[in-house]
């Protein structure tokens, strides 16, 4: 099966049904496969974090079998409550923030689900994310804290890289079951990317509730979910879907392709537009042919024909060694510049592996290129795993 010059032979059935019943078709027009696995189809619209749009799509389907109908709308009546939760902590969040003067700007979320949906029930959300000035981040910490969160202190750190290397610290609060991702960055570095001062001056107010909370602009929202989506390779069809939304959207799009250029990110940018327009027969608002973005919107269905899931450690080693190769091919030739030279910046695992006083850390740069010959020689990749952190 082609669709829009790529190649979906290998994506199974089941995905492209769910990919069909989102487009702006009635479900009685849609052929349905007479093989299809439905139990498949209902573990995929959970994979892919479909199943409340899908509930809304086919709950008064009677080509859809009655027991798909009902399992999605299980799901879909817990997902609802689960939100409704989330915006009560945002509010909740955004008034200590207010208090401590700590400008926020919420990225995802039940903010995200409304104003691309029309409804927040119609989105799933795992946690919260917001994204603070550097500067604030202690500050930020201070309040989660206080208010019952444990940090998840799992980030290693040497002679600060910390600050461009992650993006965000994660806190989880037991009893709620929540989590929160406090961000500096809106992607992990190294890499190029609007300052927060930027984003902050292209804010817009959510029209969730009547508390004045904040979210990215519009293109800079854009700009956020493709990359977003990207790095991860669209393992998961929601953060396409959600382009999808996007694109039907008053939008200044050469604004957008401007971001993109401006921090090297257009063919990834040209990616996502190929993408939704193949799964969902998205409109095209700025597509230009571009050979690389085709070879990477190609490279993408790699993780619709299977079930991949980057959060779940430890990967496969097929699908390790793929996404890192991915990852790399999403780079512009300045990225890749830039990451090459990272690699010569010191990682924690030296120090680890060879320990040195804090004020001599600086002898690790010297060092760098030994211990990572060390590393070669016993079998070890040279090169940092991808960072998997983040982002359900």
């Amino acid at each position: 099966m082609k669709g829009s010059g790529l190649d979906l032979t290998n994506v199974p059935k089941e995905i492209l049904f769910m990919g069909d019943l989102l487009k702006d078709v009635p479900v009685d027009q849609l052929e349905i496969s007479d093989n299809m696995d439905w139990e498949l189809f209902i573990d995929f619209s959970l994979h892919h974090r479909l199943f409340p749009i899908l509930h809304q799509k086919v709950k008064n389907a009677n080509k859809i079998p009655v027991h798909v109908r009902e399992t999605l709308a299980i799901y879909y009546k817990q997902n609802a409550f689960r939100m409704l939760q989330l915006s009560a902590e945002m509010i909740n969040f955004h008034k200590h923030f207010v208090e401590k003067e700590i400008p926020m700007l919420f990225l995802k979320g039940p903010n995200l689900a409304h104003d691309l949906y029309g409804n927040v029930s119609l989105r799933t959300c795992s946690d919260l994310d917001v994204l603070v000035p550097i500067d604030r981040l202690q500050d930020a910490e201070e309040i989660l804290l206080n208010q019952g969160f444990e940090k998840d202190d799992y980030i290693q750190t040497i002679l600060g890289d910390w600050t461009w290397r992650h993006h965000h610290f994660t806190y989880i609060h037991k009893e709620k079951e929540l989590k929160v991702e406090i961000h500096w960055r809106l992607n992990p570095g190294p890499g190029y990317e609007p300052t927060f001062r930027q984003l902050w001056e292209h804010r817009r107010k959510s029209n969730l509730t009547k508390k004045p909370l904040y979210m990215l602009g519009k293109e800079h929202q854009f700009f956020f979910l493709v990359t977003h989506g990207a790095r991860h390779g669209w393992s998961r069809l929601r953060w396409l879907f959600d382009i999808h939304q996007m694109l039907k959207q008053e939008i200044d799009w050469e604004m957008v392709l401007n971001i993109f250029k401006k921090h090297h990110y257009t063919k990834v940018g040209f990616q996502a537009l190929l993408l939704a327009r193949a799964l969902f027969q998205s409109k095209m608002p700025i597509f230009a042919e571009c050979k690389k973005s085709r070879k990477l919107a190609q490279s993408a269905i790699y993780y619709l024909e299977r079930k991949v899931n980057l959060h779940k450690e430890p990967l496969p080693e097929e699908i390790s060694k793929y996404h890192e190769q991915y990852l790399f091919g999403l780079m512009s030739i300045q990225q890749k510049l830039l990451y090459s030279l990272s690699l010569f910046f010191p990682y924690p695992e030296d120090a680890q592996r060879f320990p040195l006083p804090k004020r001599l850390h600086f002898l690790y740069f010297p060092l760098r290129p030994i211990l990572g010959g060390i590393r070669m020689f016993k079998k070890q990749t040279f090169l940092k795993k991808p960072n998997y952190e983040g982002g359900e």
